[in-house]
């Protein structure tokens, strides 16, 4: 649950603005879910795709444009995997770039952390308070706590009394053109490759790495994962997914270590998406947002640290570029940046030499 902060604002833009429907998009995400679990025995995150996400939101797409930027998606991940073209970014991108992408996204993990406290301070400053408490408590896990927390203030506030009563509801089959794969590659799917590449793929590669040194994940195998789960949820009702290193920081920070968290998530998600599915926008909503972005900070700060894996040497420029740049644009740019000083300081380090 460390990795709700994302889900719930873009899932509620999904419902509103592009009338997608909750039962399938939900259903599909815990199919996934499942499946990764299963797969790799990883707390693997599997979270939707932002930029596709929120230019779809803001140019209000139709549910088949969302479908079929899906299944664009599915198409590039499976041939930058089977042409080895993810292998080879992987191979030229240095550890310092890598941090940079990190800590570019613990920043802005961050910042908008702050944002959803600034609609209860007092309320975030208790539930940041139970996660240092309860972090490595086994018996009463903190992001279980806070997920019980929100849930009873909205009970408390009466939040609740308009949820409608359980009704099943099965993923529609969906479908979309040609013509709205191409235009969904050309509105945002062109700019969503390389923030997948660094984050979801890069990122997450490198921070497995970190956490489990013997059970490393490659490059070439997330790039086919995400490929091959985005060309067949679309057909069901599923929005664009990926995987991401600030869900398995959040995922990790909140005491994840196998895959039994994907299932258990996996879970969660088929069981609301079949039985609440009327009611899920004004659930996700409803739920007091200072505790999500409590938890979001937390893992903010965790993604910076990994930082100090890079000494005070020359590898500093690099990763302080990679850093500005995704600050001050993307992390798609900062990443191209990042690579163009890395190769430029080694180009002069050794001509000096």
């Amino acid at each position: 649950m460390g990795d709700f902060g994302t889900l719930f604002p873009l899932a509620i833009g999904y419902i509103v603005a592009c009338g997608l429907n909750p039962a399938g998009f939900l259903v599909m995400m815990g199919v996934t879910n499942i499946a990764t679990g299963i797969i790799y025995k990883l707390p693997m995150p599997i979270e939707p795709m932002k930029v596709l996400a929120v230019v779809a939101i803001a140019q209000h797409w139709s549910p088949s444009m969302v479908y079929a930027s899906g299944f664009a998606m599915g198409i590039v991940w499976v041939i930058f995997s089977m042409t080895g073209i993810m292998t080879v970014i992987a191979r030229i991108t240095p550890l310092s770039v890598v941090r940079g992408i990190q800590a570019a996204l613990g920043v802005l993990l961050a910042v908008e952390a702050c944002r959803m406290l600034a609609a209860g301070w007092a309320l975030g400053i208790v539930a940041v308070a139970i996660v240092v408490l309860l972090r490595d408590n086994r018996y009463a896990p903190a992001a279980l706590v806070l997920m019980a927390m929100g849930i009873i203030i909205m009970l408390v506030k009466g939040q609740l009394q308009h949820v409608a009563a359980p009704a099943f509801s099965l993923p529609p089959l969906t479908g979309f053109t040609a013509k709205e794969v191409w235009q969904t590659m050309l509105a945002a799917g062109f700019a969503q490759i390389p923030l997948t590449a660094t984050n979801a793929v890069i990122a997450t590669a490198a921070l497995i790495k970190t956490y489990w040194p013997e059970r490393s994940v490659s490059e070439q195998k997330l790039s086919l994962n995400m490929g091959i789960m985005n060309l067949l949820l679309p057909f069901f009702g599923g929005m664009p997914l990926c995987s991401g290193a600030g869900g398995l920081a959040g995922q990790y920070y909140f005491g994840a270590r196998t895959g039994g968290t994907n299932i258990l998530e996996g879970l969660i998600e088929i069981s609301l998406g079949l039985f609440l599915a009327v009611s899920i926008a004004g659930l996700f909503a409803a739920f007091p947002m200072a505790i999500i972005g409590a938890m979001m900070l937390l893992v903010g700060i965790e993604l910076t640290r990994f930082t100090r894996d890079v000494g005070l040497n020359k590898d500093l420029i690099p990763l302080g570029a990679t850093l500005a740049v995704s600050l001050a644009t993307n992390m798609a740019i900062g990443f191209l940046a990042g690579l163009a000083v890395h190769n430029a300081v080694q180009y002069f380090t050794n001509k000096n030499l």
